[in-house]
């Protein structure tokens, strides 16, 4: 809850008299406005916010922020310019009289958004906790949440609220009792995360693994470690920050030379403060490992696929330790069912297993995919897409997964051009030529898979999203 005082004082010098009139929360997406809600225009590359104002209204928004005058047709509202709000007297006693909702016209809606979110955060004092890295922040989050709700008043980000945009909306629907908050952090361009970690303030920085996910953007791996790097920096010093490191990681193993903060590693290595081994994958019931920690041993059994697993299941625990939950506690939210994973296994009438991961593909959560591929019974189908925005990895990414596809899967299929290079890398790592398939057409694509299916098969299907693999998982499972 944030009254409309709150929002001119934080984004003006004013110091407002108190208007009864409140938001509950942020959108962006005039579909999903409620009543109470402020509505953040935003001009995008191909849809202006601006134009679904009276929408917005329609819905119930109270408020909105806006770049420029706009036109709500059918739906009046009053509007305060904000812009140049140290010299012109803004009309508080309107504000509260009028039964409009009111538009706040500001210099950009984005950076309004933040300086709201960064207001709002300050009015509490939850335990924050910022997940960066390349591949697994998600399922990381989500672990996380799931194991301190054991012990404390748990808040995290929706889906993969993770940017300029996403963070700030999440953080204004933090509530007043909330203890700990566990939000994504994602990286494009250097100096991003320093500016999420300017709104948000995060006491404990959790590092995944450095990958060549948006490589395209942001250059090299050396830059993308730069980036992520900025969350150690910015993390306030022992002992309330923390920075949770991946010492099986090159790049991250060294970024506690770039904090204040204290450092707790993890990894499958006894060098680390916390550590996993004997580590068993069983497909999709999950993975096996003992947690070894300060001459502690502790054996867990958790429901994430695929042995890849054990790295969210160390950093959750990790995080845990920190915050000083039981190991009782700990072990009890770990193997608690969860639900919020993108891969997804669908079973078809015919008995054929399809493993969706269709939602995104870089090197690593592809090469993860198929070890979990490796733990599961059947003809093992591998149909992969091309991995987008991998910049100067390009060539050696797609290479790799072809490698890995080779040692893994009866049969693999590729779609797309840069596809063509993990299927000559598989060919060339030894997979029969009469065993791998290849075309840049998606109805090419499902008519072969189509004619491969008897019933008996294990199918992943995977891909950068923009190659749009998740038809052939809606075409499959339609057909059955």
């Amino acid at each position: 809850m944030l009254s409309f005082s709150e929002i001119i004082q934080a984004l003006t010098p004013s110091r407002p008299v108190m208007i009864n009139k409140s938001i509950t929360e942020a959108v962006i997406d005039s579909r999903a406005a409620t009543p109470n809600c402020l509505f953040v225009a935003i001009k995008g590359e191909n849809v202006d916010g601006h134009d679904y104002l009276s929408a917005a209204f329609q819905n119930g928004a109270a408020a909105a922020l806006i770049e420029h005058p706009v036109e709500a047709a059918n739906q009046p509202f009053l509007a305060i310019d904000l812009r140049h709000a140290a010299a012109t007297p803004i009309d508080f006693a309107l504000i509260e009289a009028t039964t409009m909702p009111v538009c706040f016209l500001v210099d950009n809606s984005v950076t309004a958004l933040q300086q709201i979110a960064h207001f709002y955060r300050q009015k509490f004092s939850p335990r924050v906790i910022g997940v960066t890295g390349s591949v697994g922040k998600t399922t990381t989050k989500e672990l996380i949440a799931q194991v301190l709700q054991q012990k404390y008043r748990t808040q995290k980000s929706e889906g993969n609220f993770n940017n300029e945009i996403g963070l700030p909306l999440s953080l204004l629907k933090l509530q007043p009792n909330t203890e700990e908050l566990v939000l994504e952090m994602g990286f494009y361009v250097p100096g991003e995360i320093k500016l999420l970690c300017d709104i948000a303030q995060p006491h404990i920085g959790v590092f995944t693994l450095i990958g060549t996910v948006h490589a395209e953007r942001a250059g090299s791996l050396e830059i993308i470690a730069q980036g992520k790097g900025e969350l150690a920096e910015e993390l306030p010093a022992a002992p309330q920050g923390v920075a949770i490191l991946n010492l099986d990681d090159p790049f991250i193993s060294k970024m506690g030379a770039r904090t204040r903060a204290r450092v707790f590693t993890y990894g499958t290595t006894p060098q680390a403060d916390l550590w996993a081994e004997d580590i068993q994958g069983f497909g999709l019931d999950g993975v096996q490992c003992t947690l070894r920690y300060a001459g502690e041993s502790h054996t867990v059994q958790v429901p994430l696929p695929g042995k890849h697993s054990v790295q969210t299941i160390l950093r959750a625990t990790a995080v845990a330790l920190v915050e000083g939950l039981t190991w009782p506690q700990i072990i009890a939210g770990l193997q608690q069912k969860h639900e919020a994973i993108r891969l997804s296994p669908k079973k078809l009438a015919n008995g054929t297993l399809i493993i969706d991961d269709s939602y995104n593909a870089n090197p690593d959560s592809t090469v993860a995919a198929l070890d979990l591929l490796s733990e599961l019974p059947g003809r093992r189908i591998a149909i992969l897409g091309d991995m987008l925005e991998l910049g100067q990895y390009e060539t050696e990414g797609h290479q790799k997964v072809g490698v890995k596809a080779a040692k893994v899967a009866t049969l693999l299929l590729t779609m797309g051009k840069r596809a063509h290079l993990i299927a000559q890398a598989a060919r060339d790592a030894g997979m029969a030529a009469e065993n791998v398939f290849e075309t840049e057409n998606i109805d090419t694509l499902l008519a072969h898979t189509r004619s491969l299916i008897k019933g008996n098969e294990v199918i992943l299907i995977k891909g950068s999203a923009g190659m749009g693999m998740k038809r052939v998982v809606t075409a499959l499972e339609k057909e059955q």
